[in-house]
């Protein structure tokens, strides 16, 4: 009920996302101990999201949030094939609407459905939306930008998962120095 309260308050006020995203971490993360919310009780508040929201239009962002929580609620609950079956609506919405592939929003989307998708033992699939979401996000930010080294690592990851050594090696050759200048050593 709170963090429904907050984002309320925050549309009402036209507060931008820097303002709005400690509103939305109410639904995520415990407000007293600042901990994030696991399994059950995250699948229970990602629920909960969705059914505040769910009336709204298909095209606003409070909805498109509220569908982006439950499915990774679901996906930490364990479930992951609801989860699989709520990204995969949530990216067909983000298209059926306009988002820009490019869109951060999209990006992420795609990133949590990867997720989803090596949780599944579908690592081809992982690995395809991985490779594309790094793409994407090293041409939109830069080499040097936190959400590319992430993009990175989750590359990385499925590459040395499906045993492609060389390829990762490559890609870590490139990624390493530019962790190294933004994170330090």
């Amino acid at each position: 009920e709170q963090a429904k309260i907050l984002v309320a308050e925050g549309e009402e006020n036209n507060l931008d996302y820097e303002a709005m995203q400690p509103r939305w971490d109410r639904w995520t993360q415990c407000s007293l101990c600042e901990q994030s919310y696991h399994s059950v009780v995250r699948c229970a508040l990602g629920w909960a999201c969705w059914k505040t929201f769910v009336g709204r239009p298909e095209m606003d962002p409070t909805r498109q949030l509220a569908l982006c929580l439950l499915g990774k609620g679901l996906s930490a609950g364990g479930h992951y094939e609801d989860a699989l079956v709520v990204q995969e609506a949530e990216l067909a919405t983000g298209r059926r609407v306009g988002t820009s592939e490019n869109a951060n929003h999209m990006l992420t989307v795609k990133s949590n459905l990867a997720k989803t998708y090596q949780s599944l033992d579908r690592s081809e699939e992982a690995l395809s939306l991985r490779q594309e979401v790094y793409s994407r996000t090293l041409k939109l930010h830069g080499k040097e930008h936190g959400r590319t080294l992430q993009a990175a690592s989750n590359y990385v990851s499925s590459l040395i998962g499906l045993k492609r050594f060389q390829q990762a090696k490559k890609l870590l050759r490139k990624s390493i120095p530019a962790a190294r200048r933004v994170l330090g050593e």
